[in-house]
């Protein structure tokens, strides 16, 4: 059994709330690819970053959104607090 390093909640058939806490190991924060589109809306976040393959991370604000095109390899950094998105997939 894989155990995630967030919380999830369903929002809709295509839309879900994910939760990474403050408590999460960076370790567990790993490079990865998604099977579908995926449009990442911030919620919360204070000094979290995405990385995608091959480019320099970018801090995540609230209100801000990331097209995440499926099989890209991308990554979150940890920052400070809890970091909340929601995602919607394509």
């Amino acid at each position: 059994m894989v155990v995630n390093p967030f919380q999830d909640r369903q929002i809709s058939n295509t839309e879900r709330r994910r939760t990474f806490l403050e408590s999460v190991d960076s370790s567990e924060l790993v490079w990865h690819r998604d099977k579908k589109d995926r449009l990442v809306t911030v919620l919360e976040s204070q000094n979290w970053e995405i990385q995608y393959d091959n480019e320099l991370p970018i801090h995540m604000n609230p209100g801000d959104q990331f097209f995440i095109p499926k099989n890209t390899y991308h990554r979150v950094i940890k920052g400070t607090g809890q970091l909340v998105v929601d995602i919607k997939e394509s």
